[in-house]
């Protein structure tokens, strides 16, 4: 056989092992991408759950905390933007900032023996506490989600077919520092 049907042969055997890894990675990034957004989806649904609890927590904390406003003012403008129409980022960020006014809220009904002895106050700490458990939860899922696709799209060779596929790494959904801190309590 000649030098050039073995190099012909040779490179298409090299072609034909590409395709193949290459399909097979572009399907595997398919499979961990829609993983990611199914789990943002979970997570998003709980996040719209807590989202639709805030004006009825603020409400009921308001009759009793009158001279506050300034507490309620920057989780009401917050609640009032349209969780519809944010994308996933948005939403995420939104609900972080969000989560410090509910932080700043519980801790001013703190203050108000009355307020916390109230039965819708109970009602809707004891909705927000579920909530905050299930987006904890979701948030384990989606985190582990991203994990999962960002190793797949960083690591050799599979970094390699997510330049060619345009596949880029993914933000896990964290806490911020302010999260971190102790809600501190004065009367």
């Amino acid at each position: 056989m000649p030098a050039w049907a073995i190099i012909l042969i040779a490179v298409v055997a090299i072609l034909i092992i590409l395709i193949i890894a290459g399909i097979g990675y572009k399907n595997s990034f398919v499979v961990l991408s829609n993983q990611v957004e199914e789990a943002f989806s979970t997570m998003d649904v709980y996040l719209k759950k807590r989202w639709d609890l805030i004006p009825n927590l603020v409400e009921t904390v308001k009759g009793y905390a009158k001279h506050e406003k300034e507490t309620f003012k920057d989780v009401v403008e917050l609640r009032n933007s349209s969780y519809s129409k944010m994308n996933s980022d948005e939403k995420i960020a939104a609900n972080q900032q969000l989560q410090q006014g509910i932080a700043r809220i519980m801790a001013l009904a703190e203050s108000y023996p009355e307020l916390k002895a109230s039965e819708n106050f109970k009602d809707l700490n004891l909705q927000l506490t579920e909530v905050e458990k299930d987006i904890s939860n979701a948030r384990k899922f989606y985190n582990g989600a991203v994990k999962n696709y960002n190793n797949k799209v960083q690591m050799i060779p599979g970094c390699l077919f997510a330049m060619i596929f345009g596949y880029h790494k993914k933000e896990m959904f964290t806490i911020d520092a302010t999260e971190r801190e102790n809600v501190k309590v004065k009367f």
